[in-house]
C-alpha cells in the first residue's frame, strides 16, 4: 500500500494563529493577514522556526485528527509557538508595510467624517 505523509503541525499553527490574531486590532493586523499571500508568508515564517510533527497513513485513508493541546504540545512548546507567532506577525507586517498600504486604507477617525460636521 502507498503511504501518505501528513504534517500535523500546520493545522495546529493555523488554529493558534487564528486565536492570536483575534486578540490584535482589526486595523491593520486582521485586515493585513486576511490577504492570503501575506498569511501564507506568516505561516511559512512560523513553520520554519518550530519543530514539525508528521505521521504516515495509508493513502486510501482520510484520517481526521482532533489534536487537543495536552495531547500534542507541552506548555513549553505552546508558549514557544505563541512567541514565534507574535514575532512573525510583527516581522511579516513590517516587511509587507508598502503592500499593505496599497490595499488597506488608513483607519479614519469617525469624528472627522463630514456627516458629523453638519450635525
Amino acid at each position: 500500500m502507498t503511504k501518505t505523509l501528513i504534517n500535523l503541525t500546520i493545522s495546529i499553527v493555523v488554529q493558534e494563529l487564528e486565536s492570536i490574531l483575534d486578540t490584535y486590532p482589526h486595523h491593520p493586523y486582521q485586515e493585513a493577514f486576511a490577504n492570503p499571500d501575506i498569511r501564507q508568508t506568516l505561516v511559512a515564517y512560523i513553520l520554519s522556526r518550530i519543530p514539525n510533527q508528521y505521521i504516515t497513513v495509508d493513502a486510501a485513508e482520510k484520517p481526521e485528527f482532533n489534536c487537543s493541546e495536552s495531547m500534542c504540545r507541552s506548555l513549553e512548546r505552546s508558549l514557544h509557538l505563541e512567541s514565534v507567532i507574535r514575532q512573525g506577525i510583527e516581522k511579516v507586517l513590517g516587511e509587507a508595510e508598502e503592500d499593505i498600504h496599497r490595499y488597506i486604507p488608513e483607519a479614519v477617525d469617525p469624528n472627522l467624517a463630514a456627516s458629523h460636521w453638519f450635525g
